[in-house]
């Protein structure tokens, strides 16, 4: 399954490029699903509900409903929970007085791809919500996996014959079996999640309305982009007012988006198309301004122009075989350096820790907690330096534990 996530800054308008992409995708053939917590009502011209409503021409769609959601999770964990809640004289919680609780929406969303990944899709395309919050939602199946792994640790519970003893000898009750059961569960969830989120053939598709704005969000979100593995593989700038615009107001407007777009080109086109979409004079609404929108020649004809927002979708290219590389100088120096990529990082905003096998990376807003690679946690840390983009971290082999003759 091709995956398309499509998200940039608020406002930008990334649900009608979103439904735009889905039907350019539907046209070349094949079944696409779009999801989005957004209505898509007006847009796609039918009622789009929770469960997935055709759209014609191989085009599905289904709107991500999280307070739904919420109910069901939580009156799901309640019955699991019956005989702890029991025991405690708790009153249980009808599904009637339940409200939704904020970042809900993130964990429906989730639940939606990993539905979407059990199906028979050939292209997925994902409303994501801006830019910012789309990165954490992005990074949440790997830090939830993580959580698991280290406060219900899988090892513990071959040792489930003997809690009632050792329930006894420490005077406190051990975790049911339900917990490690139901944290299994979660951790199968979201492991389709990450799989889809990290699998080579996912992208994500950037829309943005060039303004000085939207440049500075587009540059910070770059650096977490990198850090989180992620790939673009369009940069849709959306609204783009023809250059013809009468009166000195307009003209202003028209100035600013053509510097904008100048930049955007020499920063993002080697890696990643442009497809700058036109202001269509209102606001797009059924089919045949989605068709218009996606399909169209694009407003500017610089180079890296893509013909489509389709384009691409059939192979987004080859992903780097190693992105994060490390390069053997142990002949040289002794040294074994682990280079990460991070364009757009600012060496004030960056903080590295080691602890154990792990590395934590914080730049900026962004945090990832890393494993190290197999020969660098034989190491300890000599240092790291920020130079043209890439942090290079210094390992030198720790002799006691670096195997003799290396």
């Amino acid at each position: 399954m091709r995956t398309v996530l499509v998200t940039g800054p608020g406002g930008a308008g990334r649900t009608t490029i979103a439904a735009a992409t889905a039907r350019a995708a539907a046209r070349r053939g094949g079944r696409v699903l779009l999801l989005s917590a957004d209505p898509l009502d007006d847009l796609l011209g039918i009622p789009v509900g929770a469960g997935p409503t055709g759209a014609g021409d191989g085009l599905w769609a289904a709107r991500v409903d999280s307070g739904e959601h919420f109910r069901a999770e939580l009156l799901t964990l309640q019955e699991r929970a019956a005989t702890a809640l029991d025991l405690l004289g708790a009153r249980r919680l009808a599904g009637e007085e339940l409200t939704e609780l904020p970042g809900s929406e993130q964990f429906a969303l989730l639940h939606a791809v990993r539905r979407a990944a059990e199906g028979d899709w050939d292209v997925l395309i994902v409303d994501m919500p801006p830019l910012r919050q789309a990165l954490a939602v992005l990074a949440l199946p790997e830090q939830l996996r993580r959580y698991l792994r280290r406060l219900l640790p899988r090892e513990r519970q071959a040792a489930r014959a003997l809690r009632p003893m050792m329930a006894q000898l420490a005077g406190v009750p051990m975790p049911a079996q339900w917990l490690y059961e139901m944290a299994d569960r979660r951790d199968a969830e979201l492991a389709v999640v990450q799989s889809v989120v990290q699998d080579p053939t996912t992208t994500v598709r950037l829309v943005a309305e060039p303004g000085p704005t939207a440049a500075e969000a587009l540059r910070t979100a770059r650096t977490g982009l990198a850090l989180y593995g992620l790939r673009v593989d369009t940069l849709v700038p959306n609204r783009i007012l023809p250059g013809d615009a009468a009166g000195p107001w307009l003209a202003t407007l028209v100035a600013q988006q053509r510097k904008c777009l100048d930049d955007w080109y020499e920063e993002w086109a080697p890696e990643a198309p442009l497809y700058p979409v036109g202001h269509l004079g209102r606001d797009p609404y059924g089919p045949d301004d989605l068709t218009l929108l996606g399909e169209g020649s694009g407003e500017d004809g610089g180079a890296g122009l893509a013909t489509g927002l389709a384009d691409g979708l059939d192979d987004p290219g080859p992903a780097a075989a190693d992105p994060w590389p490390v390069e053997d100088r142990l002949a040289e120096d002794n040294l074994l350096v682990w280079c990460l990529p991070l364009p757009g990082a600012v060496k004030s905003e960056l903080s590295l820790v080691r602890r154990d096998d792990e590395l934590l990376l914080t730049v900026g807003p962004f945090r990832r907690t890393v494993p190290l690679p197999s020969a660098l946690r034989r190491c300890t840390v000599t240092g790291a330096a920020l130079t043209d983009g890439v942090l290079r971290v210094r390992f030198t082999p720790d002799p006691a534990l670096w195997p003799r003759g290396h």
